[in-house]
């Protein structure tokens, strides 16, 4: 069973997303704010992160480039509904950051399974 860990400080998102993935079977870990996320992280194996690029105390881009110093090869997924100017510059920095993808909120359950699938099956 692959192992992904959620970052969102949303906490009905965060709890979406692990049941949709739970559902499918994949093994889900949530946290709800970055420091959180990164502790959780460097404490078990990942398979893939799933992260909030807009949050309190720790941004989602200041999580992705933690995630790369600790391990070049981790897989991302980032996720933004956006601020003040919408997702898609978020989401640009975070795919110039290493993120493999990126999805703007709210997300379909649909292209939420496509994308882990997607960015699992990369090596």
């Amino acid at each position: 069973m692959q192992n992904i860990l959620v970052i969102d400080d949303d906490k009905l998102m965060c709890l979406a997303l692990a049941k949709i993935l739970t559902s499918a079977g994949y093994n889900v870990s949530q946290a709800y704010d970055g420091e959180e996320g990164l502790h959780i992280y460097r404490s078990q194996h990942f398979d893939l992160v799933i992260t909030d690029l807009i949050m309190p105390d720790k941004e989602g881009i200041q999580i992705i480039r933690e995630l790369r110093k600790d391990n070049n090869k981790v897989r991302i997924i980032a996720m933004s509904a956006g601020g003040r100017g919408g997702a898609t510059d978020y989401l640009k920095w975070a795919r110039l950051m290493g993120a493999k993808q990126c999805l703007s909120k709210p997300i379909k359950r649909e292209e939420l399974l496509n994308a882990v699938t997607a960015v699992l099956a990369m090596p």
